[in-house]
């Protein structure tokens, strides 16, 4: 097994922090609970992405590209931080943003528009459907494009998932955490997260609570997340092999689906910012955090767990979504 031969850009601070939220649990009346604070990894207010951007950035500059281009929601953490990468890099930006131009700009689109970077509404198409399109275009415009998948999840993304369970077991020296939970979306994070587990010899049960309905593919998301852990472990010559039935992915709390905010994503946004003073984004640590909150009052999760929530970022959304959470 090599990872140290992959090349990486530095884009963010690390380690980023490992704290209690000792409030939470006492309020919860449940187990010791812990988060890895990747919301502050530093790149334009920070989220999990600014790690899968070193490695995925620094394959772009290995190629000699000067052009950036990637797709998300309207709100997309991701593409927010790989907008301020690119601004970083000096390279130019294209974003495919899912919807319509709305007619006021806040939270992550207008980081985006700061950061200098091409935006392009694509309407029900928030996944990259258009990408080809805009990559032929600009290479007739003379351009050498690069593109970076829907929330950076290839297997350069999952390495530094990998490289971020090396980091926790590094910061962590006095606890073993029965349980870690963290919003499963694109599917990069759980698979690195999967295969560090396996490398660095973890016990924890690792849990994904699935944000969106829709798989980022034709394949299943259980099917797809296996297929990205085996092929990341080929490249890094691994002799391993995961199958989907051995994944654990929360499916209970996708409520209204992708983006719509209801009553458990606004009582986790709540109680973390009232207990922690510590704010979740609306669209995935908000839902990732309702499963947490479900499983404890529920007693999946008991005063005898030690639970870590990988806050993986996008706190700048909250300000989109005001008015749902007023």
């Amino acid at each position: 097994m090599n990872i140290k031969h992959f090349e990486k850009t530095s884009l963010g601070f690390f380690p980023t922090p490992l704290v209690e939220l000792s409030n939470l649990s006492h309020f919860l009346d449940g187990p010791q609970i812990f988060m890895k604070r990747d919301d502050l990894t530093g790149l334009a207010l920070g989220g999990n992405k600014t790690r899968k951007l070193e490695y995925i950035l620094a394959d772009a500059l290995q190629q000699g590209c000067d052009t950036i281009i990637t797709a998300g929601a309207a709100q997309s953490n991701h593409c927010r931080q790989t907008a301020a990468a690119a601004a970083k890099l000096n390279l130019e930006c294209h974003l495919l943003l899912g919807g319509e131009a709305p007619t006021e700009t806040q939270g992550n689109l207008l980081l985006d528009q700061l950061f200098g970077s091409h935006i392009h509404w694509t309407g029900s198409n928030r996944k990259g459907q258009d990408i080809p399109r805009i990559f032929s275009q600009l290479q007739a415009e003379g351009k050498k494009p690069y593109i970076v998948p829907y929330g950076g999840s290839n297997e350069l993304g999952a390495l530094s998932f990998i490289d971020a369970v090396a980091e926790l077991q590094q910061q962590n020296t006095d606890v073993e955490f029965s349980h870690v939970i963290f919003a499963s979306s694109s599917g990069g994070t759980h698979a690195g997260l999967i295969l560090g587990k396996e490398i660095y010899k973890q016990t924890f049960d690792l849990i994904g609570i699935n944000i969106d309905k829709e798989a980022n593919s034709d394949l299943p998301f259980e099917q797809q997340i296996a297929q990205l852990v085996n092929t990341t472990a080929e490249k890094i010559g691994l002799d391993y092999q995961f199958q989907p039935h051995q994944l654990i992915l929360n499916a209970d709390y996708v409520g209204g689906g992708y983006g719509v905010i209801g009553q458990q994503e606004k009582e986790a946004i709540s109680l973390t910012a009232k207990h922690e003073g510590i704010l979740l984004d609306p669209v995935y640590t908000a839902r990732a955090m309702s499963g947490l909150i479900d499983l404890v009052r529920s007693g999946k999760l008991t005063k005898n767990d030690k639970v870590l929530f990988w806050h993986t970022g996008g706190a700048p959304s909250l300000f989109a979504y005001a008015q749902a959470l007023d």
